[in-house]
């Protein structure tokens, strides 16, 4: 009688306690909750805290009970008991001893499971690791290949030998359908070949997987549209849900948000809050009707919020705005609103004549003390934020010796000294800044210039940001004292946003070196040249983070 089933027809009723097929009841008992079956034809159940698989007559399929129990595939089951995850075959039998945090099902004679430091890997049919590896996530196998996500966030293909398929770490990243993969990079959505490569240029708020050559896809703007693999437009489902004439006039009076935020800033208004209207207004020094205006700009910048409009808090966001925030970014809107955006009304001149250079921005901020400290304020807490996550991917030589070229007050020094307890580090700055290093027994200053003859010599040398904020020919001039300080067999890392034509993102970043410092923003190629220049080859270009990739140099 079972074998004659039609298991496509079995369904759950509808209030999940038992099985039906053509309206009627397969078994007379009732459960907590029931799942559907699957092949060899036995669904799992649960009741008063108990799990187990029944058959279609509603018998249990084995003795054991488990805390919980899941379908069969590839005729195995997950299940879990109290001493953890694992699989078992339909008469209740044990695929193998190990127990785990979690497991998936199997998929083409793989499967991924969790451990208990929270670390994924895949099994294979004998209980045992494929591969030696361990992900923040790992995917179900499907036609051979599933997805694999590193520490840092980003993901990419591996095959069921736990190799990679390609050099892609992408954003986010689905198993491939029909030949291609949904992927998510810097700029959206996009469908990715089996080399991890973009099919086509454009990028989508969200994309479908490919179906019979075409994809629903979703637009930055809202609107949805059907495409073919080369991303071309072939239907439009529903057009832009918001005004282009609105989103253009917002980014017009784009100065209004950094004074708004800046005018706060100076106000102390993070600072005090939460407070009430009459508390601000005292402590501030802002008139009844100003607290209310500036909270309600605030409120609309999604950085203050009240509950009873009586007392005002700062929301996770404004919390950033605060003075003794560890990463805090008030200094930043001060600077961005002031002594920033007076360079920035040089743009048009900057943009016309190829020749035209800002003045020193590095000896400007080094002369005053009052702009020194919250510049370099500003600096670390974005060293802080941005390069905690990538401290740990350097090749800092365990006994050996790292200099932070134009590291300026030592944030990046210090996160890597602490990282690496047995290293030596020096900070390479000019005099003025340096003079600032915290004190730190592995730490050394090194005041100078990074035009001139570096004073030491060093296994690693580390330019965080620093390239970026220079035209070509003092970027190679750079790159060239550092290869002379280089020791041999030592490497150089730098720390950059890159480019990636035809891709527009970061090209507002670009336009504000070109005013401020004078120098540019970069595509992996530009860079390759840079350092192929000063005697150095770029032998890895690692994305790191949101912004940043980490480009190491050797000597050519």
């Amino acid at each position: 009688m079972t074998a004659a089933l039609d298991w496509s027809r079995i369904r759950v009723a509808d209030d999940d306690s038992h099985h039906v097929l053509d309206g009627a009841a397969l078994y007379p008992g009732r459960f907590d909750a029931v799942l559907k079956f699957h092949p060899p034809g036995l669904a799992p159940v649960r009741l008063g805290g108990e799990a187990w698989h029944i058959d279609p007559h509603g018998r249990p399929a084995y003795a054991r009970r488990f805390c919980a129990t899941f379908g069969f595939y590839e005729g195995l089951a997950a299940v879990s008991d109290h001493d953890g995850w694992h699989h078992i075959h339909p008469d209740g039998s044990e695929l193998a001893a190990a127990r785990h945090a979690w497991c998936g099902n199997f998929q083409g004679g793989l499967c991924t499971v969790r451990d208990a430091e929270g670390s994924y890997h895949h099994i294979d049919r004998q209980g045992r690791p494929i591969y030696s590896d361990r992900w923040r996530y790992a995917g179900d196998f499907r036609d051979g290949s599933a997805v694999v996500q590193r520490d840092d966030g980003r993901s990419s293909h591996i095959d069921a030998r736990g190799l990679p398929l390609h050099d892609r770490w992408l954003l986010d990243l689905d198993v491939f359908h029909k030949g291609f993969a949904r992927a998510r990079d810097d700029a959206g959505w996009t469908h990715v070949d089996r080399r991890g490569r973009p099919v086509y240029s454009r990028r989508f708020a969200a994309v479908e997987p490919f179906y019979n050559g075409q994809a629903r896809v979703e637009c930055h703007d809202g609107s949805l549209e059907v495409i073919d693999e080369t991303g071309r437009c072939l239907a439009r489902l529903r057009g832009p849900r918001r005004s282009e004439f609105h989103a253009l006039s917002a980014d017009i009076v784009g100065a209004w948000r950094t004074d708004t935020i800046a005018a706060a800033v100076e106000l102390g208004v993070f600072d005090v809050l939460p407070a009430d209207i009459d508390e601000l207004t005292a402590r501030c020094g802002l008139s009844v009707d100003g607290a209310h205006r500036l909270l309600r700009a605030l409120a609309e910048l999604g950085l203050v919020e009240s509950q009873d409009c009586a007392t005002w808090k700062s929301t996770d966001r404004g919390d950033y705005l605060r003075r003794d925030h560890p990463h805090g970014l008030a200094d930043a809107a001060l600077e961005s609103a002031g002594p920033l955006r007076a360079r920035w009304s040089r743009l048009v001149a900057a943009l016309r004549d190829s020749t035209w250079r800002p003045p020193d921005i590095f000896r400007e901020v080094a002369a005053t003390p009052a702009r020194r400290a919250a510049h370099h304020r500003m600096l670390q807490s974005y060293a802080a934020h941005d390069y905690a996550p990538l401290v740990a991917r350097l090749p800092v030589p365990e006994h050996g010796a790292v200099l932070d070229a134009g590291g300026g007050t030592g944030a990046l020094a210090r996160m890597l000294a602490d990282a690496w307890p047995r290293a030596s580090f020096a900070v390479l700055d000019l005099p003025e800044i340096v003079a600032e290093l915290a004190p730190h027994p592995r730490i050394i200053p090194l005041p100078g210039d990074l035009f001139a003859p570096w004073p030491a010599t060093a296994d690693l040398i580390v330019l965080a940001r620093v390239l970026h904020d220079w035209d070509d020919i003092d970027a190679a001039a750079i790159l060239a004292r550092a290869r002379e300080a280089l020791r041999a067999g030592g490497k150089l890392v730098a720390l950059e946003l890159l480019l990636a034509d035809p891709h527009p993102a970061g090209g507002l970043c670009d336009l504000h070196l070109r005013v401020v410092t004078g120098g540019r923003e970069r595509t992996e190629q530009a860079f390759r040249a840079l350092f192929a220049g000063a005697g150095l080859r770029l032998c890895a270009c690692e994305p790191a983070g949101e912004l940043l990739h980490i480009l190491t140099g050797e000597p050519a």
